[in-house]
C-alpha cells in the first residue's frame, strides 16, 4: 500500500497546475514553470487547492507508480513556490572557488584548475570568507537538477576518510578512520 501516493498534495497561492490530455503536467509558480510527464494509467484531480493522484487497481506497478509520481509532483509545487538550496563546503588547504555567472573555477590541488559551467536553471554563488572554508550555495526551482550538479561537483574532490580533505555538503558528517600507528 502506497501511502506516499494517497496524501493529498496541497497547492499554495500563486502555484498554478495544468494536466494536459495525455497526462503532462505543468506546474506553474513565481519560482518558474516545471514539466513532468505521468504515467496514463494513472489519474489526476484537482479540487479545493489539493491534488490528488489516483491509481486504477492495486498491482505493483501502479502501487510503485502512484508514490513515485505524487513525490515528483509534489517536489515541482515546492520547487516553483519556495525552491531548493544546497550548500557545498571546500575543505583543504589551498582549496578556492570562485564564479563568473554560471562557469565556476575550482582549485583543489590538482596541477590545473577546473573550470564547471552549471546549467543556465542553477543559480551559482560562492563565497570564501576568512576563517571558514569556501563555499558554493546551488539555488533552482528542480529539485532532481540541482542534486545533479551537486553531485558532479563532488565528484571533482572526493573526501577522503583520513583527514577529511575535499568538497563536502554543508554539516555533513564525514565518517574518519585512524590511519597507521606508529609502532
Amino acid at each position: 500500500m502506497s501511502r506516499i501516493g494517497k496524501a493529498p498534495i496541497s497547492i499554495p497561492s500563486g502555484v498554478t497546475i495544468d494536466i494536459n490530455d495525455n497526462n503532462l503536467v505543468t506546474v506553474k509558480g513565481p519560482k518558474g514553470e516545471l514539466q513532468q510527464q505521468i504515467d496514463r494509467d494513472l489519474s489526476l484531480k484537482v479540487e479545493e487547492g489539493e491534488l490528488t493522484l489516483e491509481r486504477p487497481t492495486e498491482q505493483k506497478r501502479h502501487k510503485s507508480m502512484h508514490g513515485l509520481y505524487r513525490s515528483l509532483i509534489n517536489n515541482m509545487v515546492v520547487g516553483v513556490s519556495e525552491g531548493y538550496t544546497k550548500t557545498l563546503e571546500l575543505v583543504g588547504v589551498g582549496y578556492r572557488v570562485n564564479n563568473t555567472g554560471n562557469l565556476i573555477e575550482f582549485t583543489l590541488g590538482y596541477s590545473h584548475p577546473i573550470f564547471f559551467y552549471a546549467p543556465d536553471e542553477v543559480k551559482v554563488t560562492t563565497s570564501m570568507e576568512k576563517g571558514k572554508p569556501p563555499t558554493i550555495v546551488l539555488e533552482s526551482n528542480d529539485k532532481q537538477l540541482i542534486g545533479q550538479v551537486a553531485a558532479k561537483i563532488r565528484t571533482f574532490r572526493k573526501i577522503e576518510p583520513y583527514k577529511g580533505k575535499g568538497i563536502r555538503f554543508q554539516g555533513e558528517v564525514i565518517r574518519r578512520k585512524a590511519g597507521k600507528t606508529a609502532g
